[in-house]
């Protein structure tokens, strides 16, 4: 039997320094600035609490020259949600901003695709471009997960928890997975980085981070067809104008956490 959730949005980072370049591919106005924001995402009601994505941290911050306002685990606590005994995170895919911090939810299973742990440790990351949105380190711990048991794979759509379910996107990385959560107004759908702004999905303009151009715009058509055709419904994973689309979740986490359904 399904059940419905919360879904809330929490923005841990933001970066400014970019332009539309680093968003769109051959766009017109590639010039001007495109500002992106980090976002991780709670799914709860009275009978589980599921985290999708863990974020960055300080650390990988400096490294990339992106800035983090709050750690995902701190931002987490102000909603009374303790990391240290969380018990399930979706993992949408492996690049550094998405699975960051996984060592600070030991109690959890992670929940990620087949495809995306072949190829964050196969023969595509000997190639510098395709590497260069993964950590070695952030790698190296979920492979630890994997021998404490502690990762659930996925092989295409299945279902995670009654009213939340994983279908495999592929496209910006080739284990790319997005997230359908049913809500009391139905279902709502976390697109993480199959399309990082509406601009991305709305008018098919591709990312320039891409494993396989093909699946990322395909993935635009799925990420609708999941929202049972509603698009306003779908969530992405980066675009700062969710923040607008959005309440506040409280006046005591403003300009933190958004709730989306």
């Amino acid at each position: 039997m399904s059940e419905t959730y919360e879904v809330l949005a929490l923005k841990y980072g933001f970066r400014e320094s970019r332009t539309r370049k680093d968003s769109f591919i051959f766009d017109d106005a590639h010039d001007l600035p495109h500002k992106i924001d980090y976002f991780v995402w709670l799914i709860r009601n009275e009978n589980r609490t599921i985290l999708v994505d863990t974020g960055y941290d300080y650390k990988e911050g400096v490294a990339r020259g992106r800035e983090i306002t709050m750690l995902p685990r701190e931002a987490l606590a102000k909603l009374d949600v303790d990391a240290e005994t969380l018990s399930d995170v979706i993992v949408t895919h492996l690049h550094y901003d998405h699975a960051g911090t996984l060592d600070d939810f030991p109690a959890a299973n992670f929940h990620l695709q087949d495809a995306e742990m072949e190829y964050a440790t196969g023969r595509c990351m000997c190639h510098d471009h395709l590497r260069e949105p993964f950590t070695a380190d952030h790698i190296c711990s979920m492979i630890k997960k994997v021998y404490t048991g502690k990762a659930r794979f996925h092989d295409g759509d299945a279902e995670v928890a009654p009213g939340v379910t994983v279908h495999k996107i592929g496209g910006h990385s080739k284990g790319l997975q997005s997230v359908r959560v049913m809500t009391e107004s139905g279902p709502l759908v976390l697109a993480s980085d199959a399309a990082h702004f509406y601009e991305n999905y709305e008018k098919k303009k591709p990312f320039p981070i891409v494993a396989n151009l093909e699946e990322m715009l395909e993935g635009y058509n799925t990420l609708t067809t999941m929202a049972d055709g509603d698009s306003s419904r779908v969530v992405p994973g980066h675009d700062p104008l969710v923040c607008e689309h959005y309440q506040p979740y409280s006046s005591a986490t403003d300009g933190l956490v958004y709730k989306l359904g």
